[in-house]
């Protein structure tokens, strides 16, 4: 037979298990304390002090004189006054010769076509040039870079002229500096003699830059030629050397304008290392010859310059019918 003494009981109803919980009596709260424990988890109040006293109302603490005498006194430092390079007096003459050999203005003939066209290109430099000495840039806006994407695109011409033009203000300097290290033409446009130069002074220390400035007869303008040729043009310009020495062409000079007849852009590196050290870049762009493509690789390759601008050359097209020749009685 089977055994029933293991036969588990019927599950209680919910009556029958509210009954044995409570009982029948009903249900009895527990007892609650007279005193609660104190909380482990909030901060004590702080005290509130029985005075609280303005300290704007609060009546000054009187000094001593002796107090006073005792503290040191601040000075701020005194800024360092610059004195500017002086260039050496004397003066070498401009072959007028090779300038008309070279179709570059005269700077002492009529007004012509070319001197009004770079006359319109300087009023557009010379106003960048404030502007960004306006918002702080220092020496920066007082050095021009002249370069092209290619070689033959008229950079060193553009320089030359524009070089002539800035002389001829009245309260402006002029340094062209030929920074075209490889192939410098500069002299050989001027008709000036050669020498040590710009490379020479980055090359070696003991070079000044002042006693490589060649002074001309043409009032307000300067050359410092390209010097002797290395194998390391593009590290010596990456050097901090030449920003000490442009620094001090132009720091105690504000009227005085560095212009740098560079490499072509695509042609070799000079170019790019200088657009670090200038406040504004003149690309001159040949409108026979140069594509929009090599433009803009060369453009690029300037981009540290904050201000880039284009000069078209040899154009025999103006959108706006003018013409300076026929007014200062040229053949048109």
């Amino acid at each position: 037979m089977t055994d029933q003494s293991n036969t588990p009981e019927p599950p209680k109803t919910l009556l029958e298990r509210a009954e044995s919980m409570f009982g029948a009596g009903g249900y009895k709260p527990a007892k609650v304390p007279n005193e609660l424990k104190e909380p482990i988890n909030r901060r004590p109040k702080r005290a509130t002090p029985k005075a609280m006293v303005d300290e704007s109302e609060a009546p000054p603490v009187p000094i001593k004189a002796s107090q006073v005498a005792s503290q040191p006194k601040v000075h701020a430092p005194p800024e360092p006054v610059y004195v500017d390079v002086e260039f050496s007096d004397r003066q070498h003459p401009v072959s007028r010769e090779c300038l008309a050999r070279c179709g570059l203005i005269q700077p002492e003939g009529q007004v012509t076509e070319l001197l009004e066209e770079f006359r319109i290109v300087k009023r557009q430099v010379l106003q960048s040039v404030r502007k960004a000495q306006e918002k702080g840039n220092g020496a920066l806006a007082q050095r021009v870079l002249i370069c092209s994407p290619h070689p033959n695109e008229g950079k060193t011409y553009c320089a030359v002229n524009l070089a002539l033009a800035l002389a001829a203000e009245k309260d402006c300097e002029v340094l062209l500096v030929d920074a075209d290290f490889a192939k410098p033409s500069v002299l050989k446009m001027l008709g000036l003699p050669k020498g040590p130069g710009f490379m020479d002074v980055l090359a070696r220390d003991d070079v000044m830059v002042e006693d490589c400035v060649l002074a001309t007869d043409i009032a307000g303008l300067h050359v410092l030629p390209a010097g002797n040729h290395t194998t390391s043009d593009s590290e010596f310009l990456a050097s901090h050397r030449t920003a000490q020495v442009l620094d001090r062409l132009t720091r105690a000079a504000p009227k005085r304008i560095i212009i740098f007849d560079s490499p072509p852009a695509l042609a070799a590196s000079p170019a790019a290392e200088l657009a670090n050290h200038v406040g504004q870049a003149i690309m001159v762009v040949r409108a026979d010859r140069t594509g929009q493509n090599a433009l803009e690789d060369a453009l690029t390759l300037l981009s540290a310059c904050p201000d880039l601008k284009l000069l078209l050359n040899a154009a025999h097209f103006s959108p706006s019918g003018r013409r300076f020749g026929a007014y200062y009685g040229e053949g048109a």
